[in-house]
Formats: C-alpha cells, structure tokens, sequence
C-alpha cells in the first residue's frame, strides 16, 4: 500500500469539507437578506439555519445509510448536485415577492443546501476514517477542524463579493464552487481495498492498558445493536451537555466580546480555537484513549465557565477572552471525539450509519443552548452573568457522565 495516498485523500477531503462548512457562515448571508426582505422577522431568518441544521443531521443519515450500497463516488455527486440546486436556485430569488422567497430560501438552503452537505460530511468522515485505523483521532481532527473553520476561513472572502457583486451572484458563484470542489473529491477519494485493508492493519499499535482504558470494539455494531448499549447513550448526552453549554455562548460570541470592552473580532476567537480543539482533542484520543479525552475535553468547558464568571463579576476582559478560547478548545473537541469514538468503540464497518446517528446530539445541542440563553439573558435583563453560571452546571453533569463512561470502560476490559 502506497501510505501516501491516504494523506492525499485526508487532504482532498479537508478540503471539500472546508467548502461544506460554508453552510455555518449564515451569519454572513443573514444581514444582507435582512436589507433586501426588511419585513423578515429576525426568527423567521433564524429559522433558515435551524432547518439547515435539521436536515445536515438528516443528510447525514441518509448518506450513512447509501454508504452500504452506493460508492463514494456516487454520494458526493449527489451533494454536489443536491448544493447545486439549491445554491442556485436561491440566486433566483425575487425580491418582490418577499413571501415565496422566504419558502424557497427554506427549501434550497435549508433543505438541499443541508442534506447536500449532510451527505458530503458523512461521505468524508465515513470514507477517510477507514484510511486511518492507527490514527483516526488525528485524522478526524483535521478534517472537522476543516469543516469548523469554512465559514471563519472562507467567510470574509463571501463577505467581499457580497460588497462588491451582491448577494445574489454570490450564491450563483457559491453554487459553481462547490459543486466542483464535491465533484472533484469524487473522483479522488477512494475506500480502501481488501488488500489496503489488510496493510492498514499492520498499522495498528496494541495500547497499553495504562494508556487506554477502554478495549477496542470486540465486533461491528449494527445501528440497532448500537442503540441498545449504555455507553453510546452516556457518550451522546455528554455531548449534549458539552454542546449546549458552547452554543450557550457561541452564538453570542461577538456581543459578548463588545459587552465587556472587546471587539467584535476578538469574538471571532471562538472559531479559531474551534478548529484547534478538534486537532488537540483528535491527539488526546489517540494518545490516550476515550477517558482522556473526555476528561480533557469537559475540563476545558468547566474552566470557561469559571473564566468567564470571573470576567463577568470583575469586568475584566482577559478572563473574558480566557473563557472564550476554552469554550472553543471544548465545543470544537465533541466531533472529533464523537467520530472517534463511535469507530472505535462500535466498528468501523457500520460507521457511516453509526455516526450519522450519534451527529443527531448536534441537533438537540443547537435546540437546548440557544433556548437557554435567550431564557437567561431576557431575566437578567441582558446580562451575561447567569448564562456563564450555566456553563458551570453544564459542564459539572457532563464530568460526572465521564466518571460513569470510565467505569463502563474498565468493566468492559
């Protein structure tokens, strides 16, 4: 086996999935909408991402279930066409009948723009963990580092041509882009072979109990024998938990960096330690196994809370700034982990499936954390105080849920 090839592979599909996460950059899309449809509500605009959100978990499903008959080939070329269509068809919007806009944009951007890059995120992760059974923590790393940061890395370039050509050309330019970036990874991208798989094996290093605690999985779990274990549904709370308490403040990021005598960009924060928290998460994983990483992961949330409670009762903006980098570190950390951790402990054989499955806590996160902050905010009359006080709690129920993942981790050795 030529090991090369899977870091070309590796490299081509970050790069899809760096266009993919264009999908998170609604912030940038949601102004100038605003200026061209002044009689949409704020939360019928935000209603666009969370329909994206939706059918990004249920792209990602039905991608994981095409992976058992169809190639990746075929699953990345419908992305493209599914992106496409409805990036396309959004720059043909009219602004004159401001109601059948507002069902198109829901359509084509929340239900062909998020199951298109539902289905190219799974066919990415699906694929190229496979290639990287001695190193799928790191793998997954960089990969969702890729994803996290599309819409911080190639946000400000959308944001000129929105200046300069409007927003329409725009999503035209958008649709061509993407599509040939998926179409392009289709036909690079390949599953390993029997032989490669027989060659990837050898890469495989036994741990050391001292290093992992938890065994590797004794057999490939079905979808349905997956849902039966206590350990996945540990796991997927813990991530609910960690999930919520980032979007507590991460959709706020920027407002809270002005509040307390930052600026806007210094918000921005967030996303960059986003991408770092899905490498350093991936190498804890791989170094030490799923009790590390979870301990490590939740650790960084609990210290943002503190951080930023800290900054709230004192004023001072570096525990501000503190407590938003390790919110970054630990919300970027939950996919990598969640994509490792659901390959190793459940198989790699029904990993599309399996993971597609456990991406659904992102849906729920994004429901709980914003609920709660906007709950928090309006009865403190604005105050950012009592969401970083939630961020405590969050963080304290996800850390006893390590202690219990641990325990089912050594009873299962």
């Amino acid at each position: 086996m030529n090991n090369n090839k899977r870091w070309l592979y590796l490299i081509t599909g970050t790069i899809a999935l760096l266009f993919l996460g264009l999908i998170y950059a609604w912030s940038i899309f949601k102004t100038p909408f605003s200026e061209l449809y002044p009689d949409w509500t704020i939360s019928q605009l935000s209603m666009t991402f969370t329909i994206s959100m939706a059918f990004f978990c249920l792209g990602g499903f039905v991608g994981g279930l095409m992976s058992k008959k169809y190639s990746v080939k075929v699953r990345f070329i419908l992305a493209a066409v599914m992106l496409f269509i409805g990036f396309f068809v959004v720059s043909s919007m009219n602004t004159e009948k401001s109601g059948a806009s507002l069902t198109m944009l829901y359509i084509f951007y929340g239900v062909f723009g998020g199951g298109g890059v539902g289905i190219g995120y799974n066919t990415v992760i699906g694929s190229l963990n496979k290639w990287f059974p001695d190193k799928a923590g790191l793998a997954s790393g960089i990969m969702l580092m890729g994803f996290g940061l599309g819409g911080l890395a190639l946000g400000s370039i959308v944001n000129s041509m929105i200046g300069s050509i409007g927003l329409f050309p725009t999503f035209k330019i958008l649709a061509i882009a993407i599509a040939i970036v998926c179409v392009l990874a289709a036909f690079i991208i390949k599953v390993p072979g029997q032989e490669d798989m027989a060659e990837l094996a050898k890469l495989i290093v036994p741990a050391k109990t001292s290093d992992k605690t938890e065994a590797p999985a004794s057999k490939d779990y079905t979808a349905g024998e997956m849902l039966k274990t206590s350990n996945f549904w540990i796991f997927i709370i813990w991530t609910i938990l960690l999930n919520s308490a980032g979007l507590l403040v991460i959709n706020s990021a920027a407002n809270i960096a002005i509040a307390f005598g930052g600026t806007a960009t210094l918000g921005m924060i967030v996303s960059l330690f986003n991408g770092a928290g899905r490498i350093v998460a991936g190498s804890n994983f791989d170094r030490k196994g799923t009790t590390f990483s979870t301990f490590v992961n939740t650790g960084f949330m609990l210290l943002a809370g503190l951080l930023l409670t800290l900054g709230g009762i004192s004023g001072k903006f570096l525990f501000i700034m503190l407590g938003l980098i390790f919110v970054g570190m630990s919300y970027g950390g939950c996919p990598t982990l969640t994509s490792a951790y659901i390959n190793g402990a459940f198989g790699a054989k029904n990993f599309p499936t399996n993971f597609s499955i456990a991406n659904f806590s992102l849906m729920i996160g994004a429901t709980i954390g914003p609920m709660v902050s906007a709950s928090l905010l309006e009865s403190a009359g604005g105050s950012y105080n009592t969401n970083f006080y939630a961020i405590i709690g969050f963080a304290a129920g996800a850390l006893v849920l390590c202690f219990i993942l641990a325990a089912l981790g050594k009873k299962k050795n």
